[in-house]
C-alpha cells in the first residue's frame, strides 16, 4: 500500500472532501489519541476525517518523556491492569507496529540501602519484566539483572561512588513521540482517513440535542466551512473542556493539566553506557538517551496558564539540576543545558470521588448524542484508548461495523524496515551516504527513508548535513514540507526535526537555511521567508526569556511575548 503525502495540494484536497461529503467519524485533536482514533476509524471502513488547529502532536504529544513503558511508579501504586495493558502495548510497539520508531532504552536504578531495597525493587523489576512476557509481547527486551556497585559503576562512571551501594538494570523503550504522531496520521490517510492541520473546530453542528458535525476554521487559507458527521470524538487532550464549552455542555468529568519539564544536555556531559531512573521526594526523575544528547526530566505541577505554550521556570529547571546532580560525579550547570522543552499531561480530574482518582487512566463518554469524548491515559496506551473512542463513536451509528484491527495494523515505514536495516551498507553506497547517515533515516523513517533518498537522487545538494545542525540531512527539511504536512518553520525545527532542543542556539544559526528549503514546497515568497525567521527567533527568545523567570506566572507572561505566527 502505497503511503500518502501530505503536502498543501493534499491538505487543500482532504478540506474539501470534508465539506463534500457526511462522515461516519469526524476525530478533532491531532495529538497521539486522535490521530490513533483516526486510524482506528478508518480501519474499520469508516469514513474518517481528522482536523488539528495546530500542527500534528504540536500539544503534549510532542512535549513527553518520550518512553514507550509500563510504569515502575504505577506498579509501586499497585495498578497492575494499567500496567499490564501498557506493557503489552510496548510489545507491539517494538516488535510489530513500529520497530523503525520504538527502540529498547536501558535504564540503571541505583540502589541507596543494603538488604531490603534490593529485595523489594528487586521484586518490583521482576514482577515488570514478567508481566511483560505473560502479555505475549515482551520477549524481545533482555530481562533485568542486578548489579554490585562496582558493576553499576562500570555501566554509568557518571554516578558518584557514595550515590549507591549497587544497581538493577532493567529496559524499556523510546519514542520520538513527534515524529509517532506524524506517521500515525500518515497511516491513517493510507487507509483513506481525510486529514489536515491547521483546520480549527470553532463550533459544533448541531440538530436538536444531536451533534451532528463541525464549523471548522481554514487557519492558513481563511474561510470556515461545515463539516457534517454522524458521530465526532474530542480527543483535545488538555484542551477538552474547551472544546466541550463550545457545545455548552457541562462534562461528567474535567481535565486538569500537570506541567512536567525536561532538560536537554550533550551526551559528553553525562559518562554513561545506560541511562538512570532515580527517586525524588514527590515523583521518579528519568535521565534518558537520546541520540547524541540525554533528556533530563521530568517535573509535576498543577498548571492553570496558557495552555498552548507552556513555560519552563527557573526554578524548573533548578529542580532538575538539583535532583540529578545528587548522583553525578560531575555535576551539571545551567550551561551544560541545549535544550528546554515543557508538556501538560492530561490527568482526569472528576466531580466525585470515584472519578477523582482516574489519575493516568483513561475514561470514554459519550456525554450527547453524536459526541465522544476521550480523555486521560498515557502516550503507551494511546491505541487502547483510539479503540475504546471509536467502539464508542460505533456504538452511536447505530450499524454493523468490523471489530478494531489497529494491533495488526504496522505504521507506515514499518513494512520492509528490517529489510533494508540489513542492507543499509548497499545502500549507503547505492546514495553515497556514510552508512551512519542510512542508518539515522532508516531509525526515523523505517522503509518511508527510500522517499528521502530519491529525493536526494534528483538533487544531491539535499544529500548535505543541514549547516549548524549536522546531525539531519537537507533532504529531511524539505520532506517534512512536502510529504509530512509541516507548513511553518517552526514545525520542522521543533517537530519533524528536534533541532530547537538538540542545539545549543534552539536552531536559531540554520532557520533560513531551512525556511529557504521549504519555500519552493510551500510557495514562500523571500517576504514570507523572513517572516518565519523572524517568528522563530522572537519564539526561542521568548522561551529563553521564561526560563529565566522565578515562577510560572512570570515565565508565562514572558513565554507569550512571541505571537503564533499563525494566530488561534
Amino acid at each position: 500500500m502505497r503511503t500518502p503525502t501530505l503536502g498543501p495540494a493534499e491538505r487543500g484536497e482532504a478540506l474539501a472532501r470534508m465539506a463534500d461529503q457526511e462522515l461516519d467519524v469526524l476525530v478533532v485533536g491531532g495529538g497521539v489519541v486522535g490521530a490513533g482514533t483516526a486510524l482506528d476509524a478508518a480501519t474499520r471502513g469508516l469514513a474518517t476525517g481528522l482536523v488539528e488547529a495546530r500542527d500534528w502532536a504540536a500539544g503534549t504529544s510532542s512535549r513527553s518523556s518520550k518512553l514507550i513503558h509500563g510504569g515502575l511508579r504505577y506498579l509501586e501504586m499497585l495498578d497492575f491492569a494499567l500496567v499490564r495493558e501498557a506493557l503489552k502495548e510496548r510489545g507491539l510497539l517494538l516488535e510489530r507496529l513500529a520497530p523503525h520508531l520504538v527502540k529498547p532504552v536501558p535504564f540503571l536504578y541505583p540502589l541507596k540501602h543494603r538488604g531490603w531495597e534490593r529485595l523489594y525493587a528487586g521484586s518490583g523489576v521482576a514482577l515488570y519484566d514478567g508481566m511483560s512476557i505473560s502479555s505475549g509481547h515482551g520477549r524481545g527486551l533482555p530481562a533485568h539483572r542486578h548489579l554490585t556497585r562496582r558493576g553499576a559503576l562500570r555501566v554509568a562512571p557518571c554516578l558518584r561512588k557514595d550515590a549507591l551501594v549497587g544497581a538493577l538494570q532493567y529496559y524499556d523503550a523510546q519514542v520520538d513521540d513527534a515524529r509517532f504522531v506524524t506517521t500515525l496520521v500518515r497511516t491513517a490517510a493510507s487507509y483513506g482517513a481525510h486529514v489536515a492541520n491547521r483546520a480549527r473546530v470553532v463550533g459544533f453542528l448541531r440538530e436538536g440535542e444531536r451533534v451532528v458535525g463541525a464549523r471548522v476554521h481554514d487557519l492558513e487559507q481563511g474561510g470556515d466551512f461545515e463539516v457534517r458527521a454522524r458521530q465526532v470524538v474530542n480527543a483535545t487532550g488538555v484542551w477538552t473542556d474547551e472544546t466541550q464549552a463550545l457545545i455548552a455542555e457541562r462534562g461528567q468529568f474535567h481535565v486538569r493539566a500537570s506541567k512536567g519539564i525536561h532538560l536537554v544536555v550533550p551526551k559528553d556531559r553525562i559518562h554513561s553506557t545506560t541511562g538512570l531512573i532515580l527517586r525524588t521526594e514527590k515523583s521518579v526523575l528519568f535521565v534518558i538517551p537520546w541520540g547524541r544528547h540525554w533528556i533530563v526530566g521530568t517535573t509535576d505541577t498543577d498548571w492553570d496558564l496558557d495552555k498552548a505554550h507552556p513555560a519552563a521556570s527557573s526554578a524548573d529547571i533548578d529542580y532538575l539540576l538539583e535532583h540529578v546532580n545528587e548522583v553525578l560525579a560531575v555535576p551539571l550547570t545551567r550551561d551544560d543545558v541545549e535544550g528546554v522543552y515543557a508538556g501538560l499531561r492530561p490527568l482526569l480530574a472528576g466531580e466525585s470521588e470515584a472519578t477523582s482518582k482516574l489519575s493516568r487512566e483513561h475514561t470514554v463518554a459519550h456525554v450527547t448524542p453524536g459526541l465522544v469524548v476521550v480523555a486521560g491515559g498515557k502516550y503507551t496506551t494511546y491505541r487502547v484508548m483510539a479503540k475504546d473512542a471509536t467502539d464508542a463513536a460505533v456504538h452511536g451509528l447505530d450499524q454493523r461495523v468490523a471489530p478494531c484491527v489497529t494491533e495488526e495494523v504496522p505504521l507506515a515505514g514499518a513494512v520492509g524496515y528490517k529489510a533494508l536495516w540489513n542492507a543499509r551498507a548497499r545502500i549507503a553506497q547505492r546514495a553515497g551516504l556514510h552508512v551512519a547517515r542510512v542508518e539515522h533515516l532508516l531509525n526515523r523513517y523505517g522503509s518511508l527513508a527510500e522517499e528521502i533518498l530519491e529525493l536526494i537522487a534528483e538533487d544531491p545538494s539535499l544529500g548535505e548535513p543541514l549547516t549548524h545542525a549536522d546531525d539531519y540531512l537537507r533532504a529531511e527539511i524539505v520532506y517534512a514540507a512536502s510529504y509530512e504536512g509541516a507548513r511553518h518553520l517552526d514545525d520542522v525545527l521543533t517537530r519533524r526535526t528536534r533541532i530547537s532542543i538538540e542545539t545549543f542556539d534552539r536552531g536559531t544559526r540554520c532557520a533560513r537555511e531551512a525556511a529557504e528549503l521549504m519555500a519552493p514546497v510551500l510557495g514562500w515568497g523571500q517576504e514570507q521567508v523572513d517572516k518565519e525567521v523572524q517568528h522563530y527567533e522572537k519564539r526561542v527568545e521568548a522561551e529563553r526569556e521564561s526560563q529565566r523567570q522565578p515562577d510560572d506566572l512570570t515565565a508565562d507572561a514572558a513565554r507569550l511575548g512571541a505571537p503564533d505566527i499563525v494566530p488561534l
